[in-house]
């Protein structure tokens, strides 16, 4: 299965592009379609672009007549075509390009260099892929080089966030709908990265991680990232939204990743999203920060039993979303 293709008979479909721009700033981008939705937006495209400062914000959520989801080719080819605001298109080689305008922002980029979760997965869930769970997380690119050219009139754009060299993070999310909460932390810097998703699903709390660098590649997932009415032998999870932190302790037989998340509270910010489900897309159902730091903790058990720190590292200017009931503001209208 190519799991950042077109998936007909899913309820829901969207696709994640996050772009590092040069002056520090971030660009978002979210093509997302729920087809037979009841009665909420079916067709969401998202572009938020976030300076360097956090501050101001520009955001705009698209609720176009259709997106077209064609697969084109027999590998990874397949294209999104969101009426009246262009297509982002995907070759056989994985090299995706995007060509989208409106009168109020324009972009396109074309990605130089595909970057995989794996060299032997392809996938954050692994085998858990194949199973029909209502929510289903794949990353397609941890840190792709590509080539950009943006234009927001309104704005006074540096000559850095106009054109350049960006780097991209690629997600789909697909299956039923999005869970009832859900936590996202993401952070690259060079080869260097870290990425997780969880939240509540099937009465569980489960999380999947991966961490990478030139000389480790570590992922951990359920069984052993998973808890049961908030117990669990590998795995302790906090979430607080009042101080804007998170932190995840989870083990596998000889590796254990700790996390620690925190973003800056100032709602300036912060920028809501809709997020698919039967129905529709729900409004500012979850909140993302470009401005959280994020420290990483690697150890490694002994054959005697103890723990020994591989690595510590930190990172800045990492992605940190909240969402469902982990994020007590949503739905609600953000000033």
């Amino acid at each position: 299965m190519e799991h950042f293709k077109v998936h007909p008979k899913t309820a829901f479909e969207g696709w994640y592009s996050k772009f590092d721009l040069p002056s520090g700033g971030h660009l978002a981008l979210i093509i997302c379609s729920v087809p037979n939705a009841s009665k909420l937006p079916p067709h969401m495209v998202s572009f938020t672009f976030y300076p360097k400062s956090g501050k101001p914000i520009f955001q705009r959520e698209h609720w176009v007549s259709n997106i077209e989801r064609v697969n084109t080719g027999q590998g990874h080819a397949f294209e999104l075509r969101a009426a009246g605001i262009g297509v982002v298109r995907t070759e056989d080689d994985n090299v995706s390009t995007y060509e989208l305008k409106t009168e109020e922002w324009s972009f396109s980029a074309k990605m130089t260099k595909h970057v995989p979760w794996g060299a032997e997965k392809s996938t954050p869930e692994g085998w858990l892929v194949r199973l029909p769970l209502p929510l289903h997380w794949h990353v397609n690119s941890l840190g792709s080089t590509c080539d950009f050219q943006l234009e927001i009139p309104s704005l006074d754009l540096s000559p850095a966030d106009k054109k350049g060299t960006a780097v991209l993070h690629q997600e789909k999310n697909w299956a039923s709908s999005f869970p009832s909460a859900h936590m996202w932390v993401q952070a690259r810097d060079g080869d260097r990265g870290i990425c997780i998703a969880g939240g509540k699903i099937l009465g569980m709390t489960a999380y999947m991680l991966g961490y990478r660098s030139s000389d480790l590649d570590l992922d951990i997932i359920p069984p052993y990232a998973i808890s049961v009415m908030g117990l669990s032998p590998f795995m302790s999870v906090d979430v607080d939204w009042e101080t804007r932190s998170f932190s995840l302790s989870v083990q596998s037989v000889w590796k254990k990743v700790v996390v620690r998340a925190k973003a800056p509270k100032d709602k300036e910010t912060w920028f809501g999203l809709g997020s698919p489900f039967p129905d529709g897309h729900r409004p500012n159902f979850c909140t993302e920060s470009f401005l959280a730091s994020v420290e990483v903790e690697v150890w490694e058990r002994s054959w005697w039993g103890s723990w020994k720190q591989l690595r510590r590292e930190n990172f800045e200017n990492a992605s940190l979303e909240y969402g469902g009931d982990l994020f007590p503001e949503r739905g609600e209208k953000r000033e």
